[in-house]
């Protein structure tokens, strides 16, 4: 199973939108796939206590990961980087398994020209830093407003190719590795 993370938790965010395509692009490879959507966190997560204990709620998503064949992130762009609901979640699981030795891919998206090229290359040095095996391959979506229409649909015929191709080649990638890890 590929976990497609939105790497945001702001409500009608584009990351959101963006995952949900990749997430029907692996269904028409028939490759498994979900999102895991950090709108969904355990509000008690948020408590300063979780630190020392994980709250009992947060298991299942912390599950999720470690049974995750792929990650597969998207980030926006706030600021220059990262959401910092994304490195929370990043922080809140478990070390080193979460991230040792699995794939992960990136997709940035940005109101900008970049297209989130800044917090892609943050979280390649915080998953190099963790061990995880990374996806050459990385899209980033520029003027992303401008290229989803009302129902969240990639209307950049380029980003949606990109999109089919990134998708593609990290199933491959995934499944050489886990080939090779057993």
């Amino acid at each position: 199973m590929i976990e497609i993370i939105s790497g945001t938790n702001r409500p009608g965010a584009n990351a959101l939108k963006i995952a949900r395509l990749i997430e029907r692009l692996y269904a028409e490879q028939s490759v498994p796939a979900r999102v895991l959507n950090l709108q969904e966190l355990p509000r008690e997560l948020f408590d300063p206590a979780s630190y020392a204990e994980k709250p009992a709620s947060f298991g299942p998503i912390q599950d999720r990961v470690l049974a995750a064949d792929g990650l597969h992130i998207v980030t926006p762009e706030y600021n220059g980087g990262f959401p910092g609901v994304l490195k929370y979640f990043i922080d809140m699981l478990k070390f080193p398994e979460s991230f040792e030795r699995r794939p992960v891919a990136f997709v940035g998206e940005a109101a900008g020209v970049w297209g989130a090229i800044r917090p892609v290359e943050m979280l390649q040095l915080v998953f190099g830093y963790r061990n995880a095996h990374t996806f050459p391959a990385r899209v980033f979506i520029d003027k992303v407003h401008e290229k989803l229409d009302a129902d969240g649909n990639l209307t950049s015929e380029y980003h949606l190719k990109m999109l089919r191709e990134q998708t593609v080649g990290f199933a491959e990638f995934v499944r050489r590795i886990k080939g090779a890890q057993a």
